[in-house]
């Protein structure tokens, strides 16, 4: 009787009968006696992902799920580890374009929640491989700038990325900064990090939409308002080539027809494309800028978005302020920790009138100093360098005949019987 109720049961829950069995004398043999309750969990293992990138108002679902495969990559081989290859993100995510991967991974790049930290070489010095962080919120550009060098390069680049996607992104993250520098914002400013989370719990309610993280609240409107005509656009060219392949069968003329489409449509893409920074790089009189030695490649290009506000006049001065500064930091003054909200305030005082130069008064001189010495010292040389006569003209000219006569020779070629009579009158 007992081995037919036996055959029955299923060997899942035999198999737990014993789990539980084992757990109570595990529990009993214990030092305790087995004090505390004890819980066994029987369903699959979860895994928690966090709201902020289920709410992201600009990544799409495949940009999620791919954010999601490579956080469940790094926890399940630790916090150190190989970043998942494409493969393995297109097994997992099910997703079997590599371009898709591809344009996730950038708009991830641009949107702050994945960085690339650094670069690896081999001992040759060839490129070897990125190190990225995974982030559980998107990064302050303050952070991002200082991780990640090639940040702001990578934007301006990527906005004319072959996908349209991601130059809408990048496209959309420019945007916010030079929305946040036009309103008179620090854009490297320390934020709580309690702040900007309410703030991006604001924008996903039912409040309206509001800045999320590092878009603005227009930026984001764009944003989606460029994805939906893209999606049009992309339906719209499948329709087009649907009915084409039916009528082509009936018409060479719509065929003819298919294919203006299809021009005017690659000249829609290229226009949405054109997406060109407008910083300005020159002070008075068209001169290019001289740059503090110490502002990398990213605050340079946020240097220049807030020099840009200001007249051409204007930005070199507030330059030799901040090299001032940075000079005076040998002599023992306090060091600058952020270069960029240092600059953002010497330009809101230059706004404001209240800039009085100081500290960049003798960077100015020093640079003056320098450019007169190097046109003394090339006028110099334009003078002190002699001028060849006539006469050592035709003798160098005549020496060179006779050297050519005799590698001539000396290859068994025939040699100018004149050049030689020439080369002995002289």
């Amino acid at each position: 009787m007992m081995d037919e109720q036996t055959e029955v049961i299923r060997p899942e829950t035999l198999a737990l009968d014993k789990l539980i069995k084992a757990t109570i004398a595990r529990v009993e043999a214990s030092p305790d006696g087995g004090a505390s309750d004890t819980v066994l969990f029987l369903g699959n293992r979860h895994q928690s992902f966090p709201t902020a990138v289920i709410r992201d108002p600009v990544l799409e679902p495949v940009d999620k799920l791919v954010w999601m495969v490579i956080m469940l990559a790094v926890r399940e081989t630790g916090a150190n580890t190989a970043f998942p290859s494409y493969e393995a993100i297109s097994r997992m995510a099910n997703v079997s374009s590599r371009s898709t991967i591809a344009r996730a991974i950038a708009i991830l790049r641009a949107s702050r929640w994945l960085t690339i930290c650094g670069r690896m070489r081999k001992a040759s010095g060839r490129f070897r491989g990125n190190v990225y962080a995974l982030h559980d919120e998107p990064l302050p550009l303050a952070d991002v700038i200082h991780l990640d060098g090639d940040y702001m390069a990578f934007l301006n680049k990527a906005v004319s990325h072959g996908h349209a996607r991601v130059r809408t992104v990048a496209k959309g993250v420019l945007v916010s900064i030079d929305e946040d520098v036009g309103g008179g914002r620090n854009v490297c400013t320390l934020e709580h990090p309690i702040e900007r989370r309410i703030q991006s719990a604001v924008s996903t309610g039912n409040e309206g939409l509001r800045r999320f993280f590092s878009f603005t609240r227009d930026a984001i409107q764009q944003i989606r308002h460029d994805s939906m005509g893209n999606r049009q656009a992309r339906d719209h060219h499948g329709q087009n080539s649907n009915s084409v392949e039916t009528r082509v069968r009936k018409s060479h003329v719509q065929k003819s027809n298919s294919g203006c489409s299809s021009s005017n449509n690659k000249k829609t893409t290229t226009t949405s494309g054109e997406s060109e920074s407008k910083i300005m790089h020159a002070g008075e009189h068209g001169e290019p800028l001289v740059y503090p030695r110490r502002l990398g490649d990213n605050q340079r290009d946020i240097a220049n978005r807030y020099l840009f506000t200001l007249a051409p006049e204007d930005r070199q001065p507030i330059l030799d302020e901040l090299e001032g500064r940075f000079q005076a930091e040998q002599k023992g003054m306090k060091p600058v920790y952020d270069e960029i909200s240092f600059l953002f305030r010497l330009c809101e005082l230059m706004k404001s009138g209240e800039f009085v130069p100081n500290l960049g008064i003798k960077v100015r001189d020093a640079r003056r100093a320098r450019e007169t010495q190097r046109q003394q010292s090339a006028r110099q040389d334009t003078v002190t360098e002699p001028k060849e006569t006539e006469e050592q003209r035709q003798n160098r000219m005549a020496l060179a005949k006779v050297r050519m006569d005799e590698m001539r020779k000396a290859l068994g070629m025939p040699t100018n019987k004149g050049s030689a009579s020439e080369a002995n009158e002289t």
